[in-house]
């Protein structure tokens, strides 16, 4: 959840966007109503963005404070200011903000702000990681640019790890994550699969925003949310074991796939409950399957040992070191493996078309698929190769265009269902042939407890 520090000498204006940014699902990092008070706050909070006004009270305004913010800390900065005029413009395109919102703005707006300033920023730190080259420390006594073997030490670079995971529902899956780590992305791709799949589909929660992006799903009772009430968590047990039990009934739904997000550990005991519940009707051959996703910052080995006994499935992300790829249903990774992040990077790249096409189940624009690209995969795709291969189907009549709201969506003809369909099984053969050919029939699969 990315922190924000949000800057407006206006209280109206601070108090009405810190309610916006909670409802969008953002953390406010704290307030300020000058430059200074917004080069100290920055310092001590670290946020992710800030949001800046330009005109305030005080002897360094908007602009002066953006320029210490992001050339001493490396923060993107987005104004927001009710000044337009090109002289105001032209001083703040000299700090390289990130964004610029003219007064009155809607809640759209921000998020848009927001969420390109975000992306913009991670898209810089990676290409800088990828740029950075292999840093050498020559070591006492040794000439510098003459060095001669044992003489001179490399600082290794981390290198990401990726870890591969097949359809999630088909076994209780432990995921253990820290503060640190972006698990909404991972949440909303395991509810798509899950009600892609059929059945019933649980997801409780402490706090979430995630339940915006299915409400015809809700509706429909194909997903149904359940939030986690401080001193509660024992409420869960009554109602996962009436959904269990539903499953024995005629004509219901054959399966309940879980998402069980347990943010806050206070009642571990209840939390230990509900595991032993689902590990239990699991046994039964009752067909239950999904994620038990739990933050470990607050909570030590053992407890962790303890949680993580008859779970098969084990995940644990740190950090930026690590991540989570669950396999889209058209290509099924096999079992759990652990890759190098820079092998995904060139096998998404070299193979951007079937990765294109398996998004475009739904209808979606250019934009949202190269954000989805890189929020799964980790991998910076242009636009420009994307809107190709969008150009190229529409023009062959497999896809059609609808405009919703500013946002133009791609939606598949009939006829460019059956024609991705066809070309997606036909790179899978491909890339079985290829694997199965050229390293045997298990080639590549390194099945790990992570």
């Amino acid at each position: 959840m990315s922190k924000i520090l949000v800057v407006d000498d206006e209280a109206i204006i601070t108090m009405q966007l810190e309610k916006r940014l909670r409802l969008m699902g953002y953390t406010v990092a704290g307030m300020a109503a000058s430059g200074e008070d917004a080069v100290d706050k920055a310092r001590s909070l670290i946020p992710d963005l800030v949001l800046m006004d330009i005109v305030m009270p005080g002897t360094m305004d908007g602009i002066e404070a953006a320029k210490i913010i992001t050339g001493e800390l490396d923060i993107p900065v987005v104004f927001i200011t009710a000044y337009a005029d090109d002289t105001i413009i032209g001083k703040a395109k000299n700090v390289r903000p990130y964004g610029y919102i003219v007064k009155p703005f809607t809640e759209l707006q921000i998020k848009a702000a927001i969420e390109v300033a975000l992306f913009r920023k991670a898209t810089e730190l990676e290409e800088q990681k990828l740029k950075k080259p292999v840093q050498e420390t020559i070591l006492p006594g040794t000439e510098a640019g003459l060095p001669t073997g044992e003489d001179l030490a490399y600082l290794d670079l981390p290198e990401i790890k990726t870890v591969l995971l097949k359809d999630i529902f088909t076994d209780i899956v432990l995921f253990l994550y820290t503060d640190q780590v972006a698990k909404d992305q991972i949440f909303k791709f395991s509810l798509e699969e899950g009600i892609k799949k059929g059945g019933r589909n649980l997801f409780a929660y402490f706090q979430s925003t995630l339940q915006k992006y299915f409400p015809k799903e809700i509706m429909k009772k194909e997903l149904y949310t359940h939030r986690i009430k401080r001193n509660e968590v024992f409420a869960l047990l009554p109602i996962l074991e009436k959904c269990t039990e539903s499953l024995l009934d005629a004509g219901t739904p054959d399966s309940l796939q879980i998402l069980l997000d347990f943010s806050e550990t206070e009642e571990f005991d209840d939390i230990l409950a509900i595991r032993k519940l689902l590990l239990l009707k699991k046994e039964a051959g009752l067909p239950v399957s999904g994620i038990i996703a739990l933050n470990i910052g607050k909570i030590d080995h053992t407890l962790i040992k303890t949680l993580a006994e008859g779970i098969s499935k084990i995940i644990v992300s740190t950090g930026k070191d690590t991540t989570l790829s669950f396999a889209h249903h058209t290509f099924p990774a096999e079992s759990v493996s652990v890759v190098p992040q820079s092998t995904i990077d060139d096998v998404i790249k070299k193979s951007l078309e079937p990765v294109v096409l398996s998004l475009l189940d739904k209808p979606i624009s250019g934009y949202d698929i190269v954000h989805e690209i890189h929020n799964r995969y980790k991998v910076f795709i242009p636009q420009a190769r994307v809107y190709t291969i969008l150009h190229d189907l529409q023009e062959d009549g497999c896809l059609e265009i609808r405009v919703a709201g500013k946002s133009k969506l791609y939606c598949p003809t009939e006829k460019g269902k059956k024609h991705i369909g066809q070309k997606l099984n036909d790179f899978k053969l491909v890339f079985q042939h290829i694997l199965v050919g050229g390293s045997g029939t298990n080639a590549g699969v390194n099945n790990k407890k992570v």
